[in-house]
């Protein structure tokens, strides 16, 4: 069974612009928290830190 969670920043404000992930055996699995059954992503663990790490830096910000 895979065990999603969600961040502890994501708070519970209403806000539904979540993502939630899964330890996928050495890969994390990333989804929306608003649609659980729809598409899903799958990344290395190095490469899910680097986009983390981006992300955090506003890497992908939309204008």
């Amino acid at each position: 069974m895979i065990h999603w969670r969600k961040s502890s920043r994501s708070g519970t404000s209403g806000q539904s612009n979540c993502v939630e992930v899964a330890n996928l055996s050495g890969d994390v699995g990333v989804r929306d928290s608003k649609d659980p059954g729809g598409p899903r992503i799958t990344l290395p663990v190095e490469r899910f830190r680097r986009l983390a790490a981006d992300i955090k830096h506003g890497e992908h910000d939309l204008p």
